[in-house]
């Protein structure tokens, strides 16, 4: 009997044992409707632990791993596709941090029995292929940042000179590929289709999205909607399907599934408001205080977008592009007597509000490890929404 297969009908058990309506309208704590307390007054201990802390030897060890996987054959190219991957650059770790979490956030309990010991063993079998995601999502994103700072032409990367100043743009280009080929071995290894397809559309997106921001038609440029998609497939796409590839290796149901999902995407997209606020305020909350990147590059961000709604002349401003200083000027001028920011800010709250709701209406569990997870979820979201650089 596979691991797979007795995980798999562990679960299935689990599930049966569960409370479920009597009137059959799927209101089981599995089923459509979730009875769960908030989630504040399921966690038992009143200290507020680091988020990052929680999985930080864990990710430690995920990274020590990914260094391991870029090797190749070619020294000048392993060590082109491990610069992101050293000590110092590597950052906090956001989004294997978060997978790592929602792993634990949809974890079964198990029991203390001869039986629960099996299944431990089978439980951190488990825990390994979730990392595997998570190590794969992590070679997905630095390859599409090798990439994006390509076609940016960029000089830095979050305060570090980036790969392309440092090795050239082909060797920039060839080691974010080689990481998506190793990456596609890592995904083939794992043997589940359904997540080998999500997380190929992830790429598809990814690439969609950057087509989008560099081929936009005037009214494109001025449509929130077509902005959010854009944003989603960019940014958002890559987290939401990697949470939703974790609660699937668990085993969970689809309508679990979705909710990493919705946490993934909401969160995702509250990140990257976030950073268009930022690119415009940086540490300061005056306008003009930040990089000012997306808009000298052309590209019209969410607090433009709002400015635009309530100063039609700044759409000519727009039109006519910011490759003049002065344009930048006249725009930042009439953002800073908009609401862009404060609205921008709201929309990212929004989201967050969604995020949270989402980890919310997972099913009961009384479990500790499963609860301070989901407390750091929570807790990011917030982190997310606050944060000034």
């Amino acid at each position: 009997m596979s691991w797979r297969w007795a995980f798999a009908r562990h679960v299935a058990q689990a599930q049966r044992l569960l409370p479920t309506s009597s009137a059959g309208g799927g209101t089981g704590l599995l089923g459509r409707h979730h009875h769960h307390m908030p989630l504040a007054s399921q966690i038992r201990s009143k200290e507020q632990q680091d988020p990052f802390e929680l999985v930080a030897d864990e990710v430690s060890l995920l990274v020590n791993r990914l260094r391991f996987m870029v090797s190749a054959e070619v020294p000048k190219l392993a060590s082109t596709a491990e610069y992101f991957f050293k000590v110092g650059v590597e950052g906090k770790r956001f989004q294997p941090t978060v997978l790592l979490l929602m792993a634990s956030a949809v974890k079964f309990s198990l029991s203390e029995s001869t039986e629960g010991k099996v299944l431990s063993i089978l439980a951190d079998k488990l825990r390994s292929r979730q990392q595997n995601i998570a190590e794969i999502t992590e070679m997905i994103h630095v390859a599409s940042l090798m990439h994006d700072d390509v076609l940016d032409n960029a000089d830095t990367r979050c305060g570090v000179r980036s790969l392309n100043l440092i090795k050239g743009n082909k060797l920039s280009v060839l080691a974010g590929d080689f990481l998506l080929s190793r990456a596609c071995v890592a995904l083939a290894a794992l043997g589940n289709t359904e997540v080998a397809s999500l997380m190929a559309t992830t790429v598809e997106h990814l690439v969609t999205g950057e087509t989008m921001q560099i081929s936009t038609s005037t009214e494109q440029q001025r449509s929130m909607e077509y902005y959010l998609q854009k944003t989603y497939y960019k940014t958002s796409s890559l987290i939401s399907n990697s949470c939703k590839a974790v609660a699937i290796l668990a085993g969970h149901t689809a309508e679990v599934s979705v909710l990493a999902y919705e946490y993934g995407r909401n969160l995702g997209l509250a990140f990257q408001l976030i950073d268009d606020v930022l690119n415009f305020t940086g540490t300061s909350a005056s306008l003009g205080n930040g990089s000012l990147s997306h808009i000298r590059h052309g590209i019209i961000t969410a607090p433009m977008l709002y400015a635009m709604e309530e100063f039609p002349q700044l759409l000519e401003v727009v039109d006519r592009g910011f490759g003049n200083p002065a344009n930048v000027e006249i725009a930042l001028d009439y953002l800073r007597k908009s609401h862009g920011v404060e609205r921008t800010k709201e929309l990212a709250r929004e989201h967050t509000d969604r995020a949270v709701k989402a980890i919310e209406s997972l099913p009961y569990s009384d479990d500790k490890d499963v609860l301070t997870s989901r407390r750091a979820l929570v807790d990011i979201t917030e982190r997310v929404i606050t944060r000034t650089k």
